[in-house]
This record gives C-alpha cells, sequence and structure tokens, in this order.
C-alpha cells in the first residue's frame, strides 16, 4: 500500500483507488451527483401505483374503468360474431342495441324505467327514514341495542324471496306490495350498518362533549349523529343497490309493468335481446346513482375524506 511522506515523516495509508492528489475518488453512485446518483433519486421519488393505499389521478382513474367497459363489450362482440355463441343465448351488442333504441322511440323504455325508478325511490326512502333513527338508537343505547338487535338479526337472515307470496296476500300487486319487498330487503341490513357507524364514534369526542356539560340529547345530535353522518351516507349508497336488487324481483313475480316485468315478459317469447338489454339498462341505472351519491358525498361530507 502506498503512503506519503510530508517532512520526512510517514502519514497515513493512501488508498489505492485515491487520486494523485490524495483525495478519495468519487463514488459513481452519489447524493444528486453523476448520472447513476440521478437515477437512483429519481426512483425514489417514483411511487409505486400497487403499493396500499397509493393515489392515482382521477383521468387515470377514469380511463381504466372506461377500458374494462370497452374490453369487455369487445370480447361480448367476439363471443357473437365469431359464432361461437348462439344468438339464442347471447344476441350482439348492436341487436341489443337495435332493440333498446326501438323500445325507446316506440315509449315502452321510458315508461318502464320511470315506474321502477319511482317504486325504488319510494320504497327506499321510506326503509331509510325508519332504519337512520333505530339505528342510532341501538347504536347508542346498550338497552335499545339488547330489545332491538337480536331481532333484526334474526329477520335479515330469512330469505326476501319467501316474502313475495305473503306480500303479495297482503297488499296485492299494487305498488305497495314493491314498496314491502323493498323495505324487508333493506331497511334491516341498513339498521344494523347505522349502528355500526355509530359505534365507530371515538369515545374522545363523546368524553369531550361531557367535559364541557353538554346533555346528553346535544351530545347526541351535535356530536354523534354529525360524527357518524360519512358513515351513514355511505350505507345507504351500498343498500341502494340492494334496493333495485329487490325491485326487480318484486316487478318479475307481481307486476305489470316496470323493467323486471318486461324482463318476464321476454323470456316467455325468448327475446335476449330485450332481456340483455334491460338488465344492462339496470346495471346503467344503478352505476348512476351509485356515482350521483358518491358525488353528493363529496359535497356534503368532504372534511372527512380529507387525508385518506
Amino acid at each position: 500500500m502506498a503512503t506519503s511522506e510530508t517532512n520526512g515523516n510517514p502519514t497515513a495509508p493512501v488508498p489505492p483507488e485515491a487520486g494523485r492528489s490524495g483525495f478519495p475518488a468519487r463514488s459513481m453512485v452519489g447524493a444528486g451527483g453523476g448520472a447513476q446518483g440521478g437515477v437512483g433519486a429519481g426512483a425514489r421519488r417514483r411511487k409505486p401505483i400497487f403499493r396500499i393505499g397509493a393515489r392515482i389521478g382521477n383521468a387515470t382513474f377514469v380511463a381504466i374503468a372506461v377500458a374494462v367497459f370497452v374490453l369487455l363489450g369487445l370480447v361480448w362482440w367476439a363471443a357473437t360474431a365469431s359464432g361461437w355463441v348462439k344468438p339464442i343465448f347471447l344476441p350482439s351488442p348492436v341487436a341489443v342495441w337495435t332493440q333498446l333504441v326501438k323500445l325507446a322511440g316506440d315509449g315502452t323504455l321510458w315508461a318502464d324505467a320511470k315506474i321502477s325508478i319511482y317504486r325504488i325511490m319510494v320504497g327506499f326512502l321510506i326503509a331509510s327514514a325508519m332504519a337512520i333513527p333505530i339505528g342510532v338508537l341501538i347504536g347508542c343505547f346498550r338497552i335499545w341495542e339488547a330489545a332491538i338487535e337480536p331481532l333484526v338479526d334474526f329477520v335479515r337472515y330469512m330469505p326476501v324471496v319467501a316474502f313475495v307470496p305473503l306480500t303479495i296476500l297482503w297488499a296485492g300487486t299494487a305498488d305497495t306490495q314493491k314498496f314491502l319487498i323493498i323495505w324487508i330487503g333493506t331497511f334491516f341490513q341498513q339498521v344494523l350498518m347505522v349502528m355500526d357507524n355509530v359505534k365507530r364514534v371515538p369515545p374522545d369526542f363523546i368524553g369531550l362533549g361531557r367535559t364541557l356539560g353538554l346533555p346528553e340529547r346535544k351530545i347526541l345530535t351535535r356530536i354523534v349523529v354529525r360524527s357518524a353522518l360519512p358513515g351513514i351516507w355511505d350505507t345507504l349508497r351500498i343498500s341502494l343497490g340492494w334496493a333495485w336488487t329487490w325491485l326487480v324481483l318484486a316487478e318479475l313475480v307481481a307486476a305489470t309493468s316496470g323493467l323486471g316485468y318486461r324482463i318476464t315478459v321476454s323470456q316467455r317469447y325468448f327475446q335476449t335481446n330485450t332481456i340483455i338489454g334491460y338488465i344492462l339498462l339496470l346495471g346503467l341505472l344503478g352505476l348512476i346513482t351509485d356515482q350521483v351519491m358518491k358525488a353528493l358525498e363529496r359535497v356534503l361530507f368532504g372534511y372527512a375524506r380529507r387525508g385518506r
């Protein structure tokens, strides 16, 4: 190993990689130095999209969602155009679109959609108006939870389909029967989900209210309910999807109008293009209502989404 001398005295050994000046050679990977250092810094700044909780831009989100729908549409078109699936089982996208345009032109589609939307809105609002206060009540007071929750758990495991004959017997085949089916299918689930939303309110919030001397009524309305509202809204959004399912069930069995009724009539005449078209229409209506609920959530409860 080489050494350097000053006034004849040996000094510390100089590493072989040092330059003639005695200073160590600069590393190829440094903090901001050299090409490799720049690449390393860029790699550190890059955010992996598959990391849990990683964010993507709104434009990217929409592009991915649209791409999935387009891909499924292409697979559908290829399966029918190649003759792999017979039209009686799965008509082509063009045939379905043509049939929907025809039904829209003579007013059938709009009439069916209008009555179905009316039924689901009324039934869903009745169920929600009853479920929210009951869910808040049993979420706040243990005594009411003991009295109500076991009964709700008992009923919610009963299949809604089994109630269809009874609802026809009780309410006939008018719209009241449709409201009742939607109520049975959503009310009991909503009660328990609202209860869970209320129980997630941090106990420190309630303790702070008591420290400030607020009465129980104001703690309930100003702290508990307001803190649980974002979660309750999300519960309503999710249960609205279930309501669409129960609406179609009610219209499939006992109805003379509506989207479900039209599907049943089309089944009798093997009009699979109408059946597929109405199923897609139901999915579209559900997607629209879901996105409207999400948009309202961002407006009403934007504070709850900060930091997510």
